[in-house]
């Protein structure tokens, strides 16, 4: 039987979403940018570039570099802040999307910061939830990474859930000694959802200079490479946690994002394909629906979390 054309559809957090694909944290800007390059609506989900109480000048440049398994960056978190992005941004994204959900990601220097973003941001009626960024370094805690901490993360994370009613997905590290005890700490204070992964740490030389290709010497790494690390570890923390998750690293092809739906995500992110190519999303979808059809499938709802690992 052919899928109807809902069968991408899914649910989260109790939002309803018209397919798994959102455009990743950092990649999608505030959406304005992409616009002209890219058919937005076509999209579950658009997670916002990072919102920050105050304005953040970023990492120095280069901010980016390519190697043959992805990509290296520091961007450092550079956002207008707070205040710009409701005016101007939010703005936009109420103007020009309609069925395709919008999700800002929140940053901050200490745990009060995500809690005033959150508060600021409630009352816009576009934003349908938040994605709280506990990967970036808490500056009262000496730089250590809000999400490290497990008293940390449940403050930060109780904090955020007492100044709104949205749905709170929080996306952590892959670096986290037991990603799925972090996950569970995480829902136990508040979070309604996990994203996984972020980034994993990373060096790339320039040779010729002997210097970093980053302005900021370090980054973060992403891109095709990262994706059994993202599939992993939304696997474990799909089998620990009674919640959902967004499953993101290294998705290039709708093969990779069932992948990460088999594993028990039930939203799925874009990024680095996404930078280099503006159409790789709606690619994926096609290649997802193509699947579907391949294997009469009338739903992806009814292929997620059905890995069946080896006895």
């Amino acid at each position: 039987m052919t899928p109807q054309a809902s069968s991408l559809s899914v649910s989260a957090a109790s939002i309803d979403f018209q397919n798994p694909i959102l455009l990743a944290a950092g990649t999608a800007a505030y959406g304005r940018e992409l616009s002209g390059v890219m058919n937005l609506e076509s999209l579950g989900g658009v997670v916002t570039k990072a919102v920050s109480r105050e304005p953040r000048k970023g990492a120095p440049a280069p901010r980016v570099a390519e190697f043959e398994g992805g990509m290296i960056n520091a961007v450092g978190l550079a956002n207008p802040g707070l205040d710009a992005v409701i005016r101007e941004d939010l703005q936009w994204l109420s103007a020009h999307l309609r069925a395709t959900r919008v999700i800002v990601n929140v940053i901050g220097s200490a745990i009060e910061d995500f809690a005033e973003v959150v508060a600021a941001l409630d009352g816009v009626e576009r934003v349908d939830a938040f994605e709280l960024n506990v990967s970036c370094p808490n500056v009262k805690a000496g730089g250590m990474e809000f999400g490290a901490d497990r008293g940390t993360l449940t403050d930060l994370i109780a904090r955020a859930r007492a100044r709104t009613s949205k749905p709170l997905f929080v996306k952590l590290s892959p670096m986290l000694p037991s990603i799925a005890e972090t996950a569970q700490s995480a829902v136990d204070a508040g979070a309604d959802g996990l994203t996984l992964i972020n980034t994993i740490p990373g060096l790339a030389i320039d040779i010729e200079t002997r210097r970093p290709a980053l302005g900021f010497g370090s980054g973060g790494i992403s891109g095709p490479g990262l994706l059994p690390a993202g599939v992993l570890a939304v696997w474990k923390v799909s089998r620990a946690v009674e919640a959902p998750v967004i499953g993101v690293g290294g998705v290039t092809r709708g093969s990779d994002a069932i992948q990460y739906l088999m594993a028990g995500a039930s939203l799925v992110g874009v990024g680095t394909a996404a930078l280099r190519d503006p159409r790789a999303p709606d690619r994926i979808l096609t290649e997802m629906k193509t699947w579907l059809r391949l294997h009469a499938i009338n739903s992806i709802r009814d292929i997620i979390g059905t890995l069946e690992w080896p006895s």
